[in-house]
């Protein structure tokens, strides 16, 4: 496995663990020392059906960072972002379907994002659900917050 660090094609796996349908590997360049995770899954043909009626292979590194973003500058850890995608990515292979529409996708991403962090879960539905002026916005903040009460 490359390091992501220092691109070494040496690392050792330090750890391994079992989650749902992967398996998570900790690893440790045997260059520069520094650790990294890594994931195993079974390639699974899943097609993601854009608003647009265009197909896409499932890709996980891509619903990652989507989650990441709305993520950035929160207190939120890493492990509860992997923890979130893995979730969905879960639920996701467990409908069984060969296809599944984009918005399956973002309203499991927004019903997560609501649990781990309301600011995120404003910043994901801002993009997702194409808020064009400040009275949507305002709309979908009362709307969280009568919930939160």
């Amino acid at each position: 496995m490359q390091c992501p660090y220092c691109s070494q094609p040496d690392s050792r796996v330090v750890d391994t663990r079992a989650t749902g349908e992967s398996i998570r590997r900790r690893r440790e360049c045997q260059i520069c020392r520094k650790r990294f995770t890594t994931y195993e899954q079974i390639s699974e043909a899943l097609l993601i059906v854009k608003r647009d009626g265009r197909r896409e292979p499932f890709d996980r590194h891509k619903l990652l960072q989507g989650i990441r973003i709305a993520c950035a500058k929160r207190p939120i850890a890493m492990a509860d972002i992997e923890r979130t995608v893995d979730q969905i990515e879960e639920r996701l292979f467990s409908l069984g379907r060969a296809e599944v529409r984009s918005e399956v996708i973002g309203e499991q991403i927004l019903e997560k994002l609501k649990e781990l962090d309301p600011l995120a879960y404003i910043r994901y539905a801002i993009v997702y659900m194409e808020m064009e002026d400040v009275e949507t916005l305002q709309r979908e903040l009362e709307r969280l917050m009568s919930e939160r009460k």
